[in-house]
């Protein structure tokens, strides 16, 4: 009975201690992705100027079209933006072993920046918890078991960088006014159906090639090569990312599901595939940009007159088409 009671005891205490650890690993994690957001939200300027001025008329004609279908006739700025993911993410560099995750996604456009925060279900009761993002041109990458075992710290200038700037442009679907004419992409035609998009920032140049379906929404981006580690090193890598489905939030359509993939010989290598659950946007012009009372709206500056009334008119009706035919995702 004593031994009975000694072993309750210390299996008590233990299970205290793992607690205890737990509590304290996910504390010192949410403080440092809260250093991360307040050093990405700080350089957001409180009134941003409206810089969209350059017509649609100029750009390849699927970009056009696309503008057309995904904003309101006068489309208000986004100034930042944040996403909510639920998913599988693939753990294996090669083959499969596929996690669930949950995330939260901070998007600035003015500063260009983003921060994910996801939580990856490692195993039963275990989490392994990333940061990802591209912070002031700098690229971040950082991984840790429960928030007390580092598993992976990278950040920097470079071949990373340079990779979370790709990522955020091709996810840029999701607050597509950064993507307007005067925004800092430079559009340029390929085919019919496609173009690319060239970005620089903080030093750093990247492009993508944007793909658009038959009902002239963006289906895929692709790049001939984004950094992928292997080993100790990031090897450019041919990768690809696909969007469907649909959904309308303060009057833009965007993707609700999406997927990432790098392009080996060997076939596509899925690694991130989610559906987006919950879209906020702050707006330029509006004081939460900067952390300042969201109430304070200021009209002037805030809308970007130029999406062409039947481009819209026309897209509106092909894009209500389109959404009744969307498959379900995966």
């Amino acid at each position: 009975m004593q031994l009975g009671t000694t072993i309750v005891v210390w299996a008590a205490a233990l299970l205290a201690l793992g607690v205890a650890a737990r509590w304290c690993g996910g504390r010192r994690w949410r403080r440092r992705g809260d250093a991360l957001r307040r050093r990405l939200t700080g350089a957001v300027p409180s009134v941003s100027a409206n810089t969209c001025a350059a017509p649609l008329d100029g750009l390849p004609a699927p970009v056009q079209r696309w503008f057309g279908l995904v904003l309101p006739r006068e489309p208000r700025i986004i100034a930042t933006a944040r996403l909510e993911h639920v998913g599988v993410f693939n753990l294996q560099p090669v083959g499969e072993r596929w996690r669930r995750f949950r995330s939260t996604q901070l998007v600035t456009t003015a500063p260009r920046g983003f921060l994910w925060d996801a939580a990856i279900a490692a195993l039963p009761g275990v989490q392994v918890l990333v940061h990802d993002g591209y912070v002031v041109g700098e690229g971040i990458l950082t991984a840790s078991l429960q928030g007390l075992a580092p598993l992976a710290d990278e950040r920097g200038p470079g071949e990373l960088a340079r990779g979370e700037l790709l990522r955020w442009l091709a996810e840029a679907v999701g607050w597509p006014t950064a993507l307007l004419p005067g925004r800092g992409v430079q559009w340029t035609p390929v085919d019919a159906q496609r173009a690319t998009a060239t970005l620089r920032d903080a030093g750093h140049e990247v492009a993508l090639e944007f793909e658009f379906g038959d009902d002239g929404m963006v289906a895929a981006v692709r790049c001939a090569g984004r950094g992928r580690a292997v080993g100790h090193e990031l090897v450019p890598t041919p990768w690809e990312g696909r969007w469907w489905g649909q959904q309308v939030v303060d009057g833009m359509r965007l993707p609700r599901h999406g997927e990432v993939a790098w392009l080996l010989p060997e076939g596509p290598q899925c690694y991130w595939r989610a559906r987006i659950t919950g879209v906020d946007y702050t707006f330029v012009g509006e004081g939460a940009a900067a952390g300042n009372d969201a109430s304070s709206k200021v009209a002037s500056g805030s809308s970007c007159p130029g999406v062409p009334a039947a481009a819209a008119t026309s897209a509106a009706s092909a894009a209500t088409r389109s959404a009744s035919s969307t498959p379900g995702g995966r």
